[in-house]
């Protein structure tokens, strides 16, 4: 069996410590030390003071503060839009004012997310193979509100989940750029995918 090991002057400083504000369940309230006298330790660490409540204290009858609102995750064409410009920036000027024609295109609208994944896969690797450059995936608009959050509902899934499927392997190596398309090739329902070139 392992002998018990003693502890530290820094520990025993933080026990007797925590030990001192120790209260026994059934006594007259007095502080209970156990164990040997309280050690005389120097460079131990400062006690803090008790953390204020995060809630101001509200009193009845007191009018509702404002709330300060939340930080919520920007919808993905407010992701896209601030994403950096990786492709040279007079084709990306032509192809988000939908002056250039996507080469091919796939049309997830109605699938699930575990049908249309292996599909947007299977796409953008074929096409990638192939040497196409610009590609258009058509997610469908989807009814998603802002006041829903970051959270989408299932109806606008797909629209937030095909830019993260784009940034992950196996398909973020292949794509440069992802924009919301024009309105004449989709606009908020479906997306440029701008591939790189195969080596």
């Amino acid at each position: 069996m392992a002998r018990r090991r003693t502890l530290r002057p820094d520990e025993a400083a933080l026990w007797y410590a925590v030990a001192r504000t120790a209260r026994a369940m059934h006594s007259n309230g007095e502080a209970v030390l156990h164990g040997k006298d309280e050690p005389k330790v120097t460079g131990t660490l400062p006690v803090k003071d008790p953390v204020a409540p995060a809630l101001p204290v509200f009193r009845l009858g007191e009018k509702a503060r404002s709330n300060p609102g939340h930080k919520l995750a920007p919808s993905p064409p407010q992701a896209l839009a601030g994403a950096p410009v990786q492709m040279d920036a007079k084709a990306y000027g032509r192809m988000t004012r939908g002056k250039l024609l996507p080469e091919a295109r796939i049309d997830l609208h109605g699938l699930t997310l575990a049908e249309a994944h292996p599909e947007l896969n299977r796409f953008i690797l074929g096409t990638h193979a192939q040497g196409f450059r610009l590609v258009l995936v058509i997610t469908g608009k989807g009814k998603a509100k802002p006041d829903h959050g970051p959270i989408p509902s299932r109806i606008g899934a797909l629209r937030h989940q095909v830019p993260q499927w784009l940034r992950l392997p196996p398909l973020g190596p292949l794509v440069l750029q992802v924009a919301e398309a024009h309105a004449r090739h989709g606009g908020a329902g479906a997306y440029y995918v701008y591939l790189r070139r195969g080596r």
